[in-house]
């Protein structure tokens, strides 16, 4: 090897350990933050569960309904904000960072009317799925209660975007552990007095914490950084403005809701199995040590999304490719770890939820043998869709997960769960042909991705104009 090939293989590698270190103090406090939210989710549950079997039914399905028809299409507009705010702060146009937050919200809080009354009328549409009514009519009491989560949501999940597209996620992990801390007693003082209503109305308190402490940080403490707050930009939206943030949003929602709806079809589907009890106990015990693993797998995602748009508006061609390449290598050792892990737990989780059902502890430990499979494709699939979001191009994502979650998953998991009899294990084998399918759909197109051009295009994104930028860093 020459001396020139040495410097540049050393060059290389320390800009890997380098690219790693930004990407860790990216990720890991969005890692326990994610799992900080897996855990209100399971309290949420927990509490749900002591106000009898009926309440339990009709709050779990309140709750489902409102991910599905609510949280998902508020994340999911949120997202579009990573790809504009990554790349304004890497071209430090500051003023198209805080026009686009503000933009985010008004847009949430007019999502959140429509929402509003659909919540407002789910017990009709419950019944006429066929659910009993007192279940449905429970659901309605619960989302009733929920209803002031919508406009918490609309501020606190811009909030996020904002924060961690420009690499700052302490702030958002301490804030959230802080509130999760006070879900607890929240709910135990709640519930008491209210009962279900009391389980709902304690989600968004918890979420109303957050949202003060994540606001007051970026009033106080940003507006002293830099003067990046006094640059403005609040008030000076345009036409234009509005056109790339709506433009972006679609996409952006349908891919998570597609994703989303997916995993609530499939326990719908589930529960029309023979032994419908037993089928779905199992699949929501695998689903439960899955949403462990999405809470890395998210974060992943969300630092690759937030290096490569950074890198794009800092007009760095090799900086967003080194990224996107780094992070999709940490994200197939991940999903590996994640599946060991998994086939590691398998003898114990179910032992977790049952200790007398044997059919239920027997199922657990065999499709979490399947799912194990199915977490090493996972991994690497979040990444490449939050990798095409960086290049502000999320309709990629959003057709890889209609083609493989649609046109392939559900359809050959349904063939094979009922026709073939292959039951809960044919709706998993189908889901890991869907995600192959997904991910390879994507991998082609981040192949494809002219990295110079796309750092063009968020220079024309960002405003910013060839004078300000001469000279390419490499």
């Amino acid at each position: 090897m020459s001396e020139t090939e040495g410097y540049c293989s050393k060059t290389l590698m320390q800009s890997i350990v380098h690219e790693l270190k930004l990407q860790t103090r990216i990720g890991l406090p969005l890692v326990v933050m994610n799992l900080l939210w897996f855990g209100k989710m399971t309290t949420t549950s927990i509490f749900l569960g002591r106000q009898g079997e009926v309440n339990l039914a009709g709050g779990s399905l309140g709750f489902s309904f409102a991910n599905v028809t609510g949280f998902a299409v508020l994340y999911g507009i949120s997202a579009a904000m990573e790809p504009i705010c990554g790349q304004a702060f890497g071209a430090k146009n500051f003023k198209l960072l805080h026009k686009t937050l503000l933009m985010a919200v008004i847009l949430l809080l007019l999502i959140s009317i429509p929402i509003s009354f659909l919540w407002l009328n789910v017990h009709k549409i419950l019944i006429g799925f066929g659910q009993r009514e007192d279940i449905s009519f429970i659901a309605k009491r619960y989302l009733l209660f929920l209803l002031p989560d919508l406009p918490i949501l609309s501020l606190l999940c811009p909030l996020k975007a904002y924060l961690s597209s420009q690499g700052v996620t302490r702030p958002i992990m301490y804030t959230t552990a802080a509130a999760t801390s006070l879900h607890i007693p929240i709910n135990i003082f709640l519930s008491r007095a209210k009962g279900i209503q009391g389980v709902a109305m304690a989600v968004w308190i918890t979420d109303f914490f957050v949202a003060i402490l994540l606001t007051g940080y970026v009033i106080f403490v940003e507006r002293s950084k830099e003067n990046k707050w006094k640059e403005g930009g609040w008030l000076d939206q345009c036409a234009q403005d509005w056109f790339t943030l709506v433009k972006l949003s679609g996409p952006c929602c349908l891919t998570v809701c597609l994703e989303w709806w997916c995993y609530e079809i499939l326990v719908l589907l589930t529960g029309r199995l023979p032994n419908p009890v037993q089928s779905v106990s199992i699949l929501i015990i695998v689903l439960n040590f899955d949403y462990l693993l999405y809470a890395v797998m998210l974060s992943l995602g969300t630092c690759v999304a937030t290096r490569v748009s950074n890198e794009l508006g800092a007009n760095n061609p090799k900086g967003a490719y080194r990224a996107a390449c780094t992070t999709l290598a940490m994200s197939v050792v991940s999903g590996c770890i994640g599946a060991m892990v998994m086939i590691g737990c398998r003898g114990v989780w179910g032992s977790l939820y049952t200790h007398h059902d044997q059919v239920i502890l027997n199922g657990v430990k065999k499709m979490m043998l399947i799912m194990a499979v199915i977490e090493v494709i996972n991994f690497p699939l979040v990444v490449c869709g939050e990798i095409v979001r960086g290049t502000a191009k999320p309709s990629l994502g959003m057709y890889a997960n209609l083609g493989g979650f649609y046109l392939f998953a559900l359809p050959l998991g349904a063939t094979l769960a009922f026709k073939a009899k292959q039951g809960l294990q044919g709706f998993l084998i189908g889901f890991l042909v869907g995600i192959s399918v997904c991910f390879s759909i994507l991998l082609i197109f981040i192949t494809r991705i002219d990295w110079e051009k796309e750092a063009g295009k968020a220079q024309i994104l960002t405003c910013k104009t060839e004078e300000e930028e001469q000279t390419p860093q490499g």
